[in-house]
């Protein structure tokens, strides 16, 4: 069997595209947070930490493509209904209370990200397609986000249950 072919590069397609979907997910709502935060103290936070995400996601296309995957339009849709459905449980992202759900949401993605650019790292030796990427970078990016998305996860928390 070769390498194009083995059970562990199908999974490895299903992980990056499982991936690419939560990153679907998280920009959709971004693109929701700026828009009703655009003019508040929020508002270059969350496009800030979207460009970012938009990067990483960039980063999984790149990588799904090296290793002759392809992006799975069901699960990128599924990313983006899971996304509508939240929305619809967050409601009011001008209240703190809700505001903090979507930042422990947001919080549980990059971490998940952060453990993804982990996983790949040491699996690299594997592939081939996935050696050369500095996959300690950007598990470090993912925790410099995760701890930019917890500083305001804490403020937030404060103001929500203020007495």
């Amino acid at each position: 069997m070769s390498e194009q072919e083995s059970p562990g590069r199908e999974r490895l397609h299903t992980y990056l595209n499982d991936h690419l979907a939560g990153s679907v997910a998280a920009i959709e709502l971004l693109d929701d947070l700026i828009e009703h935060h655009s003019e508040d103290r929020f508002g270059k936070f969350f496009s800030d930490l979207r460009d970012d995400i938009h990067a990483d996601q960039e980063k999984l296309r790149d990588l799904i493509g090296k290793v002759n995957g392809k992006e799975s339009a069901l699960r990128k849709a599924a990313g983006w209904v899971s996304e509508k459905f939240g929305r619809v449980k967050i409601g009011d992202a001008d209240d703190s209370a809700e505001l903090l759900q979507v930042l422990e949401g947001l919080a549980l993605g990059i971490t998940g990200k952060k453990l993804l650019w982990r996983s790949l790292g040491a699996v690299a030796s594997n592939f081939p397609a996935l050696q050369g990427t500095s996959f300690s970078e950007l598990e470090e990016r993912a925790r410099a986000q995760f701890e930019r998305i917890e500083r305001l996860r804490i403020e937030i928390t404060r103001e929500a249950f203020r007495a």
